[in-house]
């Protein structure tokens, strides 16, 4: 069968990629076409767009580049009818996606949406739209089941996919020694840095971030760059702080640190999947901030936070992000403490809560069972 995919960002690149494999592994003869990136090209060749062209954050970014924007809502419509697929796979990027879902469903394409938009948090009007063009929807948090059941729709959830990723990684990592011969690294202990996968997030929140290298000395900070972007990005944003950069090892440096400073977003559930003590942090630009607070329903922008629904990691928000306050947090964090000790408690009771390995393959097979019996 012929399957559609669409991502427009990083993580919805890594969970594509994971779920290209599932799918081929119950439909060999699969066919893909798809928007993503560099891990779903390795799984299925060229992508029709990279995400790097799609990925606008916050009101104001998005107003910006809004006839680029809906170019490429336009684009995609074509190919879509073009390509004649058996099925439109949406991964989460709802702005663009709810697009999509109206249109193929209008011309008589299933679709099935994986990692539901996050309607819970806001916009929960959005739900209508699943409702009337989504024939399947895929959920990746547990809660989210009873949540969309309020509204008579019966979401599937076989775990989180994020599960599958770091047991994989963690399976292949090198030694310590061996990772820090192989990047420059010296003796000091490790401070990671995950300053978002967008331009717009890296210069709201990496200036204030690498000044940790200044109030941490005896620990190298290392900032994880982002696949998207590129080593002039960061540069022109740390300056001359001694900060480290280094692409496409984001498991390793949060597995090796002691600790990390993470911009909201799906590195946060990494990192606590991989048992990295964290301090979450995020600024936007002042109108989006005030816009979003208006509207968004949910207490924390961590989905740590949000799973476990209390404050298991302290999050840094807007007025709150500030080098003092980051800092303060870590103090307790990089040593031996008691609020170390209990944020790595929690995380090991999240990892029971998101379920077993084996989550791109339960999906995988989910879609293909559902999509033969609506082709049926």
């Amino acid at each position: 069968m012929r399957y559609y995919l669409i991502a427009g960002e990083a993580s919805g690149d890594l969970h594509g990629s994971m779920l290209i494999r599932g799918i081929r592994q119950q439909d060999p003869n699969a066919e893909f076409r798809f928007w993503g990136g560099d891990l779903m090209a390795e799984e299925a060749g060229i992508p029709v767009r990279h995400y790097r062209e799609l990925a606008f954050m916050g009101f104001i970014e998005v107003l910006l580049n809004i006839f680029k924007v809906l170019g490429n809502i336009r684009f995609c419509k074509k190919d879509v009818a073009q390509w004649n697929p058996d099925v439109v796979i949406l991964i989460d990027y709802p702005g663009f996606n709810f697009r999509i879902a109206e249109f193929a469903h209008n011309k008589g394409f299933k679709v099935f949406y994986y990692i539901a938009p996050k309607v819970w948090a806001w916009k929960e009007g959005r739900v209508k739209r699943i409702q009337r063009n989504v024939d399947k929807l895929f959920v990746i948090f547990p809660f989210e089941i009873d949540y969309f059941k309020r509204f008579q729709i019966d979401a599937y959830y076989t775990g989180n996919p994020l599960i599958d990723s770091v047991a994989k990684k963690i399976d292949a990592l090198p030694t310590l020694e061996e990772f820090k011969a192989e990047h420059g690294l010296d003796e000091r202990p490790i401070l990671t840095l995950l300053s978002g996968s967008r331009r717009q997030e890296i210069a709201k929140c990496l200036p204030t971030m690498a000044k940790l290298a200044e109030r941490f000395p005896d620990f190298q900070v290392v900032v994880a760059g982002a696949p998207s972007l590129t080593i002039s990005d960061y540069n022109e944003t740390v300056g001359a702080l001694p900060v480290k950069i280094i692409f496409g090892k984001t498991y390793e440096l949060l597995a090796f640190a002691k600790a990390a400073a993470v911009v909201s977003g799906t590195a946060t559930l990494e990192a606590a999947l991989i048992g990295t003590p964290q301090v979450v942090c995020y600024q936007a630009s002042p109108i989006s901030y005030y816009i979003a607070k208006r509207f968004i329903k949910v207490r924390y922008i961590s989905l740590v936070n949000l799973i476990m629904d209390k404050p298991v990691v302290k999050e840094l928000i807007q007025h709150d992000f500030t080098i003092d306050k980051i800092a303060q947090e870590l103090n307790e964090l990089l040593y031996d403490s008691p609020a170390r000790s209990a944020m790595l408690h929690e995380y090991q009771l999240l990892r029971t809560m998101l379920g077993e390995p084996g989550v791109a393959y339960r999906v995988g097979e989910q879609m293909v069972t559902e999509l033969k019996q609506l082709k049926a």
